[in-house]
C-alpha cells in the first residue's frame, strides 16, 4: 500500500513539472507549424469574418447602427482586402 502511494505521489509530481511538455506532445500547437501561406490565409479569413459581422450588423439595422469605431474598422478592413 505504501509503495502504491509513493508511486502515485511520484507520478503526480512528474506530471505537475512536465505537464507543458506532455501537453505539446499530445496536443500540438497547429499555429507553430503554419507556413507563410497558412498565416496569410488565416489572417485573411479573420479579416473576412470581421467584415461579415459588420455587414450583417448593417443589414439588420442599417448603416446608422454602426458606431464611428465600427465604420472606421470597416473602412480599414476593406482597404486591406483590396
Amino acid at each position: 500500500m505504501n509503495t502504491l502511494l509513493i508511486l502515485l505521489a511520484v507520478a503526480v509530481i512528474f506530471i505537475y513539472f512536465f505537464r507543458r511538455n506532455l501537453k505539446e506532445k499530445f496536443i500540438p500547437n497547429k499555429e507553430k507549424y503554419y507556413t507563410i501561406d497558412d498565416r496569410f490565409n488565416a489572417e485573411r479569413k479573420e479579416r473576412q469574418n470581421e467584415i461579415d459581422e459588420l455587414l450583417s450588423k448593417i443589414g439588420k439595422n442599417g448603416l446608422s447602427d454602426l458606431s464611428p469605431k465600427d465604420k472606421q474598422r470597416l473602412d480599414e478592413l476593406s482597404k486591406k482586402t483590396n
